[in-house]
């Protein structure tokens, strides 16, 4: 029997955009501000799974494999702090409708399969800095990132030797 896998569904970041955003995080946020998050780990959530077995991760697969989703385009171009979950978080001043409807899908799979959805909103977003504790000043609006959003992925998420690794394990391509 396998351990559990620590599991979500996210968006990949281009790598361009992903380069990008850490010179830009890296000139507008001083290095108190918080712990930056690595390059490789920047992406948006769609759903937490939470710890899942293998026999759940299959069913959760197949399900996700039959969303027809158009694909979309993705701006960010929203910058925000959480103080009570100590992050700084980069998002979108307006969700496409397209990645609003993908993550309600797959939340909703999720929930039905037995994993635990935050009551709280879907708040699209992509996490910057962690352990920021105090408040940091939010660049002034005019960053902005934008790029298609193509296919979605299903990420295991492990901690080893004091760094935390996002692997992707399966992806599956939006409809044009």
């Amino acid at each position: 029997m396998s351990e559990p896998k620590r599991l979500f569904f996210a968006i990949e970041l281009p790598a361009d955009a992903r380069a990008q955003i850490v010179h830009w995080r890296a000139a507008h946020f001083a290095p108190e501000a918080g712990r930056p998050v690595a390059a490789d780990n920047l992406h948006v959530t769609l759903a937490f799974l939470g710890d899942v077995s293998a026999d759940k991760q299959q069913a959760l697969a197949t399900l996700a494999g039959r969303i027809r989703q158009p694909a979309f385009t993705l701006t960010l171009d929203d910058a925000g702090q959480w103080l009570r979950s100590r992050v700084v978080w980069l998002g979108t001043r307006q969700s496409p409708r397209g990645l609003l409807q993908l993550a309600n899908m797959l939340r909703a799979q999720a929930a039905r399969s037995g994993c635990y959805q935050s009551p709280q909103p879907f708040h699209p977003h992509v996490t910057l800095l962690r352990d920021a504790s105090h408040a940091v000043a939010i660049p002034a609006p005019g960053f902005c990132w934008s790029f298609p959003v193509t296919e979605f992925t299903l990420y295991a998420s492990s901690f080893t030797r004091g760094r935390t690794r996002y692997t992707p394990l399966q992806r599956w391509t939006l409809s044009e």
